[in-house]
């Protein structure tokens, strides 16, 4: 569904999103990286299940909620990705964190 222009070939970087290694561009947010290598669900809700994926991909709506970096509930929309930032799909509700 998502993909980048031909001519755009800048320098890449890689990260693991839900154990893959995945080549992005610099700049990317976390949430665009995953939607780009899954095209689908990024995380379930806590009460259904039900798939969801980010929506306005700038802070507003939390349907970007993912694990960065161990760290559960991060807007991926706002996290600019990093060489071996570790991005996992959010599985339910996965608490808070004392």
């Amino acid at each position: 569904m998502f993909a980048l222009l031909p001519d755009h070939t800048p320098e890449r970087l890689t990260v693991i999103i839900n154990g893959e290694a995945v080549s992005v561009v610099p700049g990317f947010t976390a949430a665009a990286a995953m939607l780009l290598h899954l095209s689908g669900a990024t995380r379930t809700t806590a009460i259904s299940g039900e798939g969801r994926a980010p929506y306005c991909m700038m802070g507003v709506c939390f349907d970007c909620l993912m694990e960065i970096n161990g760290e559960p509930n991060q807007q991926g929309c706002l996290v600019i990705v990093s060489a071996g930032m570790r991005i996992n799909a959010q599985q339910g509700n996965p608490g808070v964190q004392a």
